[in-house]
């Protein structure tokens, strides 16, 4: 069944089967260059096993470390919650506490009561806030509100001076904490201005994190006579805060029961945890942390709930911040599994390369006798099979260079017939043109000096006759210079040589009649063509892999076809050669039977001349 499935889906699907055996062939691709050398077949089985030994050792001590994060966070955490929501507590009971009349509570009621009619009552409640004012360093004003009379007292700090005011105000009884206040069983309200809007010249409460009111009642008739309110800087409880240090990733959150904040250290962040639902979730918690999502990011909710005001300090707690060092950890495992792994990877290299190394010698010898060195041996070490199937290779090394060694020494003989061909071309073509030198030299001046040129083409002929193939360059320099004395016969003033020729290279062995092959182009193709003067220069120089020989002259140049034309012939078989650039063919042809395939000739030209240069490498073998 599960065959016509497959076979359904791969005829309805032509490109999953494309897909399929293009990935099958890159898979086969690569198995097939890993597992093409017995070296790296060793190192991929070593090194497999360490990774997955470093990369096992890396997650397990990575999750025991993020759950130990985890367990230390919450521990340090709650416990620093713990004594810092005591403290907070502490601090809100002794404003409570400091509210109270205490003694005076007759006297207050009392100046309550008839400071409509008593001029001394209301310096006695001015006074009394005076006192309570001064009497702590954390407030900002104190206000005493009479109820039946909405007349207020107040005491607050304007300018860097103590003042004291007083007023009706009718729409006090208005507020939201008015309502709250009288609603209290204990008579008191904290009332939080951290988030609530105020009036923009409202200093007070600008200045002021939360408002305390205490209902000051008549104690045989229960009834509500006065408010009286702190308005409460933030310096206690900054201080308080302190000692709960917030880092990167890290808030607090001050509530009251009903989870109304009194601080928050990023309000923007707060609306966020209020729409997760979080303030909700604390209801129905006990301490236990909470974890949840916040703007995308997980949390680790952590808070303590005073009693019995059930003050809640809260503490949201990014788990990537707690998983830091866990990260931190893991990182510097992976890179000290990493440098281990580079360090492994060699030694197993450095061993596996020892067990293979004398494949790899007699593979090494084994492409070099398939590329046609065949007096190569291999070395023998040891008894074992590869030292066996070593011996055989040299077996058949000796058989088949026997085999060889005749062909090949008829292949030299051929090249060598080769070579003598190439130079009987050139003998008669220069005969020619030296002849028709002195003719033309004896007909039209009649002059004395004829000797002087036979003479010189005896000297020539004697040259190219000569037995040897290769000559110092300083022979061919000489050459050179009674062949040109030749053309000057011929062309007087129009032509022009000199030759930079570096000292070291006079006994450089170069083929015989090569310069002249490179001169007597410049002779044809520029002094031939033109009536003004053409110097032709000769240099020899030393390149970072070559010996450069360059014949240059400052004549027309040849054209761009005719340039193509030389170029091609160079590829050439010596039957299928003619034409009026045979001599360069020679040379080219000689060059690269001498001194292999990196030798020969390059020609480049254009209307300022042309110039002919001859590589031969350094330390270029040849038949001499």
């Amino acid at each position: 069944m599960g065959r016509k499935v497959n076979s359904s889906l791969t005829n309805t699907h032509p490109y999953f089967r494309r897909y399929a055996i293009a990935m099958k062939s890159r898979v086969t691709a690569i198995w097939n260059l890993l597992s093409s050398r017995l070296l790296y077949k060793l190192v991929i089985l070593f090194t497999s096993v360490i990774i997955l030994v470093v990369t096992s050792l890396t997650v397990i001590s990575y999750q025991m470390i993020r759950k130990e994060s985890v367990k230390n966070s919450i521990d340090s955490t709650a416990n620093n919650l713990l004594l810092v929501n005591r403290n907070l507590q502490d601090y809100m009971e002794g404003i409570a506490q400091y509210s109270l009349p205490q003694l005076q509570y007759d006297d207050l009621i009392h100046a309550i009561v008839n400071e409509k009619e008593e001029y001394a009552s209301r310096m006695y409640l001015e006074n009394y806030l005076r006192r309570l004012y001064f009497g702590r360093s954390d407030l900002n004003a104190i206000s005493l509100y009479m109820v039946k009379e909405k007349k207020y007292y107040s005491v607050s700090r304007e300018s860097y001076n103590i003042a004291s005011r007083s007023g009706y105000d009718s729409e006090i009884v208005n507020q939201p904490w008015y309502t709250h206040v009288l609603q209290q069983a204990d008579n008191q309200y904290f009332q939080s201005l951290a988030l609530t809007p105020v009036e923009p010249n409202d200093s007070i409460q600008q200045d002021s994190f939360m408002a305390y009111h205490r209902v000051l009642r008549s104690i045989a008739s229960r009834q509500p006579q006065a408010i009286l309110t702190f308005y409460v800087n933030p310096s206690a409880r900054d201080t308080i805060l302190q000692d709960t240090s917030i880092h990167e990733g890290e808030h607090l959150i001050f509530t009251d029961a009903n989870h109304i904040p009194f601080y928050v250290d990023d309000p923007a962040f707060y609306q966020s945890m209020v729409a997760s639902g979080l303030i909700t979730q604390l209801q129905n918690q006990t301490s236990d942390p909470l974890t949840s999502t916040i703007d995308h990011e997980r949390y680790m909710v952590m808070y303590n709930q005073s009693k019995p005001n059930q003050w809640t300090l809260m503490k949201p707690i990014l788990y990537s911040q707690i998983y830091e060092v866990a990260n931190t950890t893991r990182n510097l495992s992976y890179l000290i599994g990493a440098g281990f792994l580079l360090i492994a990877f060699a030694l197993v290299t450095i061993l596996a390369n020892e067990i293979t190394r004398p494949l790899g010698h007699l593979s090494k010898q084994m492409n070099r006798f398939s590329s046609g060195e065949f007096e190569i041996e291999a070395t023998v070490k040891g008894q074992d099979e590869i030292a066996h199937l070593t011996r055989h290779f040299n077996d058949m090394v000796r058989n088949t260079n026997e085999l060889i060694n005749e062909r090949y020494r008829m292949k030299l003989v051929e090249q060598n017939a080769i070579l003598k061909a190439l130079e009987a071309e050139l003998n008669p073509h220069f005969l020619y043109n030296a002849l028709q030198a002195i003719s033309t030299k004896a007909l039209r001046s009649g002059r004395l000096d004829i000797a002087d040129m036979v003479d010189n083409l005896a000297q020539t002929l004697r040259y190219c006759i000569g037995g040897k193939d290769i000559v110092m360059a300083s022979e061919e320099l000489k050459h050179i210079e009674r062949y040109l004395s030749l053309q000057k016969a011929r062309f007087g003033s129009r032509l022009q040589m000199t030759v930079d020729w570096d000292d070291s290279l006079l006994q450089l062995p170069i083929p015989k009649l090569s310069i002249q092959s490179l001169v007597e182009n410049s002779i044809k193709h520029a002094v031939e063509q033109v009536s003004e003067p053409v110097m032709i220069t000769i240099t020899a120089h030393l390149t970072h892999q070559d010996v450069l020989i360059t014949v240059r002259d400052n004549g027309p140049g040849i054209s761009p076809e005719r340039l193509q034309q030389v170029l091609s012939s160079f590829e050439q078989t010596f039957i299928e050669r003619e034409g009026s650039h045979i001599g360069l063919q020679n040379l080219h042809t000689r060059l690269q039977i001498l001194y292999g395939e990196q030798a020969g000739l390059l020609i480049q030209s254009n209307h300022t001349g042309t110039e002919l240069s001859m590589y031969i490498p350094q330390g270029g073998k040849s038949y001499v």
